[in-house]
């Protein structure tokens, strides 16, 4: 059992629970590991990514970090250059593997979601949140540019100006102003509401054919950054292979019988 973050599986749903208010450095080797494991599940169909503190993350561990990065700050050439670069890309890493998990992963964020926090909720494919959440690109304050993947993932989500005005201040964005620019989907009263409400929905997304919405998700990340025609020779060759499925024959018979799906992801 690990002391930072737990997995549940459960009707094809994984919950990743984060469990320190905080992330420290073993945070996130633990993430690209446990993200890893999740990718390799067949019949994984959604996962649901929460927090069991008060704030979903205040970010960075400060204290455990300094220990961890400080012995490569005091100076030195450039083989200790390369060893702080290296222990970058170690924690990048966490967050990739989360945004390259094949499944939806939806983001349940209550209170504080800052730095780190933020950096971790952008690598996510849906945001909801409790109307007391804030988020915050907090690490300009401290004096470090924000290297976690928010200055990389935020832009295509809320586009260039809010994102430099956010990290160039570090101020704080409340839940609803992060409702009406489309950073979370929907607002919740109180935790025990909000991963109701994660796990709802990610039902409704296990409830589709799994390859199918692998599919769209593998798609939607392929066009990033990419032409409309780019996109659409892309998708035209994922369904040239994977069209013909059993869910597709069953999404016809269910229709024509009236019922509902029984989708077996093959």
């Amino acid at each position: 059992m690990s002391e930072f973050v737990s997995l549940e599986i459960s009707e094809t749903i994984a919950t990743v629970t984060l469990l320190r208010p905080t992330m420290p450095p073993a945070l996130f080797v633990e993430l690209e590991a446990l993200f890893e494991r999740l990718a390799a599940e067949k019949g994984l169909r959604a996962v649901v990514l929460q927090s069991t503190a008060k704030a979903f993350s205040f970010g960075l561990d400060l204290r455990a970090a300094m220990a961890d990065l400080g012995p490569h700050l005091a100076g030195g050439g450039a083989a200790e250059r390369l060893e702080l670069l290296g222990l970058i890309r170690r924690y990048q890493r966490g967050f990739d593997a989360v945004a390259a998990c094949p499944v939806p992963v939806i983001a349940a964020i209550q209170g504080p979601c800052i730095g780190g926090g933020l950096d971790l909720a952008a690598a996510c494919d849906i945001r909801l949140s409790t109307r007391d959440a804030y988020f915050s690109v907090r690490e300009t304050k401290i004096a470090i540019v924000a290297d976690l993947g928010s200055l990389q993932r935020l832009p295509r989500l809320l586009g260039q100006g809010l994102v430099r005005e956010l990290a160039f201040t570090g101020k704080d964005l409340s839940a609803e102003r992060a409702l009406s620019i489309g950073l979370v989907n929907e607002l919740f009263d109180d935790a025990a509401a909000l991963h109701a409400g994660a796990r709802k929905l990610a039902l409704e997304i296990a409830s589709n054919p799994p390859l199918t919405v692998r599919g769209v998700k593998a798609v939607l990340d392929h066009g990033e950054g990419k032409s409309v025609a780019d996109g659409l020779a892309y998708v035209a060759a994922w369904n040239a292979a994977f069209l013909a499925s059993e869910d597709l024959g069953e999404a016809m018979a269910s229709f024509m019988e009236k019922r509902p799906p029984r989708f077996a992801g093959k």
